[in-house]
């Protein structure tokens, strides 16, 4: 063997969420770095940065309701400081500032020598693999996002046209059965609100079928929305075809490239599991079903690990065919609640005035932190995944629970910890009871018990139907 990459033998380090605003190197918790050690332990450690990496006088804010994420350039330094070797950029705070913050962040992250996927100057770029090599060998990594404002996602090249800088999409459509008592009323609605006459007039201007499709017996559009008319209530999701051939052919072509293939997916989109019943974000239970099969084909085409992230909540573990899927790692780093500059539509989205400052933005938003992320700990209960592979094989896979300070003054919170005590007990035994519809088995310590987890391949089914009519 002249190569160590020959072993097959490798340990990752994967976390979820960075929203990083603030240094991450001049704090001693012992706490803080026995996490440090952990992540530069790792051949290769993982995160998504969930911001734009900008100075003040790049980008222009677009209008959002959510956080305008700002990373200053500086703080690269930081995440290469803490042992981070490669990045994830695809997530709909990447694109917080417009082309500008895009356009911003891959020069700022090329300077820094930072590799980084899933943002690019046209949809090629964004789609394309990094790379980053280590001692283990070259890791290659695909990221794609499912939770984009229209125009922000980055555009397709030709000869006579040159694209347009944003993120790696992974476009979605869900469709909605509803009972037939439901379809004869929307029906009813369509027709009555004009809304049925206002497409087929459409139909006759600049707009193809695929956008503005007929309606049938069984299918209708409302207020933007696919119906269709079955035996009960539920909610159908697919990936857009092109785009996931698009990120199965990245995947491929990273497979043949590198010794390890890591899958980033982005997305806000959950599953059926306590829709009906959830009275908050956090007792939702799974991921959509186009996220399930899109991270099973990631593994069929090639990645030897599927990382999950922008609920900014802890989902379920499923071993794939050999492979991990983490369907959402939670948190990293929450420090949306430390920007300094905020546009004035979000001021004037809670009638504060011209004299507002952030932390009164702050305040409002979140009631005095009685809702929102500060209200619920599982938002500040996370976790970090260590994964190690021997032979090419998956041989050990382990939580390592980190406490982002919930409950914590907002200069203090937002800064990971390994966990311990309530903290620690309550971010494993979220994700083993989450992972338990997968048939993985997580003791208390965090290890995932792969003795006899993974699972049979097979296709996701979805129940339609509506008598006579379909």
């Amino acid at each position: 063997m002249i190569y160590r990459s020959e072993s097959r033998d490798v340990r990752m380090l994967l976390s979820g969420d960075t929203m990083l605003s603030r240094r991450l190197s001049p704090f001693q918790e012992p706490g803080y770095l026995a996490l440090v050690d952990l992540v530069r332990a790792a051949d290769v450690s993982f995160t998504n940065l969930e911001s734009a990496v900008r100075d003040h006088h790049e980008g222009y804010p677009v209008f959002q309701q959510g956080t305008p994420m700002t990373t200053p350039p500086a703080l690269l330094e930081d995440l290469r400081w803490m042992g981070f070797d490669i990045l994830s950029m695809a997530n709909n705070h990447a694109t917080d500032y417009g082309v500008g913050g895009i356009l911003a962040s891959i020069a700022h992250l090329r300077r820094a020598g930072f590799p980084f996927a899933g943002i690019g100057a046209n949809l090629a770029e964004a789609r394309a693999p990094a790379y980053v090599d280590v001692a283990a060998g070259r890791v290659g990594l695909v990221a794609g996002n499912a939770f984009f404002a229209p125009g922000t996602q980055a555009g397709e090249q030709r000869r006579d046209s040159a694209g347009r800088p944003g993120i790696n999409p992974i476009g979605f459509k869900s469709r909605y059965t509803v009972d037939e008592n439901c379809f004869l009323a929307l029906r009813h609605l369509s027709d009555e609100l004009g809304f049925n006459q206002d497409r087929a007039r459409h139909r006759k201007l600049f707009f193809s079928e695929s956008e503005m499709p007929k309606d049938d017996e069984s299918r209708i559009g409302f207020l933007g929305h696919d119906f269709e008319c079955g035996r009960g209530f539920t909610i159908s999701t697919r990936a857009d075809p092109a785009d996931k051939e698009g990120i199965l052919r990245a995947v491929r072509e990273a497979r043949r490239q590198a010794d390890w293939v890591i899958f980033s997916f982005h997305y806000h989109e959950m599953g059926d599991a306590g829709r009906r019943e959830a009275q908050r974000m956090t007792d939702l239970a799974e991921p959509a079903v186009f996220v399930v099969d899109l991270a099973r084909a990631a593994v069929e085409a090639g990645a030897d690990v599927v990382v999950g992230h922008g609920p900014h909540l802890t989902l379920g573990i499923e071993i794939y065919r050999g492979r991990p899927i983490f369907y959402s790692l939670g948190n990293f780093a929450l420090q949306n609640d430390s920007i300094e500059v905020v546009p004035a539509e979000s001021y004037r989205r809670f009638d504060l005035g011209a004299d507002a400052t952030p932390a009164d933005f702050l305040d409002a938003r979140t009631g005095n932190d009685t809702r929102g992320f500060p209200a619920s700990r599982e938002y500040w209960e996370s976790v970090v995944a260590k994964v190690e592979f021997k032979s090419g094989a998956l041989s050990a896979a382990s939580l390592v629970p980190i406490d982002l300070g919930f409950g914590r003054r907002r200069p203090e919170r937002g800064r990971p910890v390994k966990a311990t005590g309530d903290a620690a007990n309550n971010a494993i035994a979220r994700i083993a009871r989450l992972s338990e519809r997968y048939g993985t088995r997580i003791d208390g310590s965090g290890q995932i018990l792969l003795t006899s987890n993974t699972l049979a391949a097979g296709a996701i089914t979805e129940r339609s139907g509506c008598g006579g009519l379909i």
